[in-house]
């Protein structure tokens, strides 16, 4: 037999007070004197009383529920260690407040826009997660118009009243640069994702200018889609060239990983005849062999922070603007001088072995 749920009215009785009182207190609303408060909370604890999000939902016209929409193929996002940690962010921090994500998977702007608006129709979310920004994305005076709150992952390149929780990107590209520089690489090239991503251009961007600062020519840039695939034929193009890179800055691990296997079926080597860095610190990577040099942000606080925001946004609170821990590189084995000794490899080997 199904256990019947306690309601706020086996609350009241059991506290021997009034139902209204029940709901100041469980609600955290003034007016109920401290004893009365002990009193119903013990009550409600001893009958494992929960709140219902439903019924929270009917007095306070609140949904409960913060939306994220995103416009990519659920392939890329399937493939992509950035999203299942980002979600798994915004989770932590809601399962705790009893609210829920609503999130969907469209296949474009359009079907994106039209989202939006029946998210607003049917009261369906308090407020939304902006991600993958673009230039003059048009979501955000579309959010404006449906005065629905949101908070962006990073900075639009247009007025925006929203919040923003930001990531900077460019230290880690920067580094992933030095690094190679330092390596003796002289002929860099950078596999980016869409530049019509803020994130993707700021990351091609920061590669070029680290370039330029070692006195060398950023004209090795291929643009892809963020995908596996994307990155395999980015690199075929780049190793197909009459002087090829020697190293290879991607700008997600996935198509990192692919490029890796591109070389490798070539008959180059992974680090000695190309190295190669990545972008999100996957734990693929990690455990790939060898394993991927990468510059890792931390994704799931990424995800906490922007539901926390969004939230505190929606009970009324000024929020602030605010960035996180910057990208930094973490060096593995996909990288190494662009002539490396078997000697070197090996006593490497047998370092890591003792």
């Amino acid at each position: 037999m199904v256990k019947q749920r306690a309601t706020i009215d086996d609350v009241a009785r059991a506290a021997g007070v009034s139902k209204s009182l029940v709901s100041f207190a469980l609600n955290g609303k003034p007016g109920v004197a401290p004893q009365s408060r002990d009193r119903i909370l013990r009550a409600a604890g001893e009958l494992g009383w929960v709140p219902s999000v439903r019924a929270r939902s009917l007095t306070t016209a609140r949904a409960y529920a913060l939306g994220l929409v995103i416009a990519r193929d659920p392939a890329v996002i399937s493939e992509d260690s950035f999203f299942p940690a980002f979600i798994a962010g915004i989770e932590a921090a809601l399962a705790p407040v009893g609210q829920a994500l609503v999130l969907s998977m469209v296949p474009d702007e359009r079907a994106e826009h039209e989202t939006y608006r029946q998210l607003v129709a049917h009261d369906r979310v308090d407020g939304v997660i902006l991600t993958d920004l673009r230039e003059s994305d048009s979501r955000v005076p579309l959010l404006r118009e449906l005065g629905l709150l949101a908070v962006t992952l990073g900075h639009p390149q247009q007025h925006s009243e929203f919040p923003a929780v930001s990531v900077d990107d460019a230290p880690g590209i920067r580094a992933a640069v030095d690094h190679l520089v330092d390596l003796g690489h002289r002929r860099i090239a950078h596999v980016a994702g869409s530049s019509g991503m803020l994130h993707a251009a700021r990351r091609s961007m920061a590669f070029s200018e680290a370039l330029t600062l070692h006195g060398l020519r950023p004209d090795l840039v291929v643009e892809a889609d963020f995908t596996a695939q994307g990155g395999a034929k980015a690199t075929r193009d780049l190793l197909a060239l009459e002087h090829p890179p020697t190293a290879i800055v991607y700008a997600n691990d996935p198509m990192a990983l692919a490029g890796m296997g591109v070389a490798q079926r070539l008959g180059l080597r992974v680090p000695e005849d190309l190295s190669v860095t990545g972008f999100d610190g996957g734990e693929a990577g990690r455990h790939n062999f060898p394993a991927l040099t990468t510059v890792v942000t931390s994704v799931q606080e990424w995800g906490g922070a922007s539901a926390r925001a969004l939230l505190s946004l929606i009970a009324g609170l000024d929020v602030a603007d605010s960035e996180l821990e910057p990208a930094r590189l973490v060096v593995r084995e996909s990288t190494a001088s662009p002539v490396q000794h078997r000697a070197t490899t090996a006593l490497s080997a047998e370092k890591s072995i003792a």
